[in-house]
């Protein structure tokens, strides 16, 4: 069995997120005037943190695979105004609601997936062509039912507990689900061979298609899951604050990039790990909430996100070359 290595850990995708996570903390109480306890007992970056963390562990799994989906930034307000309409304007059961959350998400990340493997049109200029479709879909549809571009939603107790309660009166309770989901997809990518299949799509796809890898039928299960897990963030929105709208989830688009490239992912595919997007999406939450809880002028968030992403880049791209170059040596 091998013991703990410092230069194995150094090599490992995540180490740049953690590198990245304990420099902004330290940067914040450095500079920023702010204590430990009072940047971790605030429950604003946490909860961003997990509505962010839900939608950036399958765009990540696409991501180390080589594929990118930047329809999920629509498919937060279909997710949200799919169940406002149907169980709020509708009054249908919260049941049938969700169900219909889940349909479109299946639905769309279809329609992606098929498109991804039956051209050769890459999958960025595929999902921005669906995230328009489906952000004027969700606009229209819900002016051609309801006549208005909100609609109100009062989910029972129960729906309320599971999907948008608060802890303590602060916390949302999807970080329960945040951490369960990011368990599940670390077992995944880390513990079966569908992880293997992944990183190796990324890396190589025609290889990995040589190999007798289903690449196609994986990058379609892929897309599945991104645009179902964007669909189930705008979901608990909507049962969280009791309404839902059609505008909103632009800036996921951008914040789950950012998150994912800051854990460790490679933008070429092919590198990461679960506990880097986890980190990745702890890092960026910490930069764009806890800078709310400094001295330090609001104006200047952009500025210190983008040189994150730039040392991120560069971080991720040191750490791939050295892992790619370690040789093991050879027990006497």
């Amino acid at each position: 069995m091998n013991g703990f290595s410092i230069g194995h850990f150094v090599r490992r995708p995540e180490f740049g997120a953690v590198l990245s996570f304990v420099a902004v903390i330290a940067f914040y109480v450095a500079f920023g005037g702010v204590s430990l306890s009072a940047l971790f007992g605030a429950a604003s970056w946490v909860n961003f943190a997990a509505n962010l963390g839900i939608v950036a562990l399958p765009v990540g799994l696409l991501m180390i695979s080589g594929e990118l989906d930047i329809s999920i930034g629509a498919m937060i307000p279909a997710g949200s105004m799919t169940i406002a309409i149907l169980s709020g304007y509708y009054e249908l059961p919260i049941a049938i609601g969700m169900l219909g959350v889940l349909t479109i998400g299946i639905v769309v990340g279809l329609i992606n997936g098929l498109l991804a493997v039956r051209t050769s049109v890459p999958s960025l200029i595929i999902t921005l062509g669906t995230l328009v479709a489906v952000q004027g879909l969700v606009l229209a549809g819900s002016v051609i039912l309801t006549g208005a571009a909100s609609v109100p939603l009062n989910a029972p107790a129960w729906a309320k507990t599971v999907f948008g309660d608060l802890i303590q009166g602060k916390f949302q309770v999807i970080i329960l689900w945040w951490l369960a989901l990011t368990v599940v997809f670390g077992f995944v990518l880390h513990a079966t061979r569908y992880g293997n299949w992944i990183v190796a799509m990324g890396g190589d796809e025609v290889s990995a298609r040589n190999a007798g890898i289903p690449t196609d039928r994986l990058r379609i299960v892929l897309f599945v899951l991104s645009s179902t897990a964007a669909s189930f963030v705008g979901m608990c929105g909507a049962i969280l604050f009791n309404s839902a709208q059609v505008s909103g989830g632009m800036n996921y688009i951008f914040n789950t990039i950012v998150s994912i490239v800051v854990g460790g992912v490679l933008l070429t595919g092919g590198f990461g790990s679960v506990a880097g997007i986890f980190l990745g999406a702890l890092t960026f939450a910490v930069v764009s909430q806890g800078i709310y809880f400094t001295d330090i002028d609001r104006n200047w968030s952009n500025l210190i996100i983008g040189v994150m992403l730039m040392a991120a880049v560069l971080m991720n791209n040191t750490f791939r070359q050295m892992a790619l170059s370690f040789v093991p040596k050879k027990k006497k």
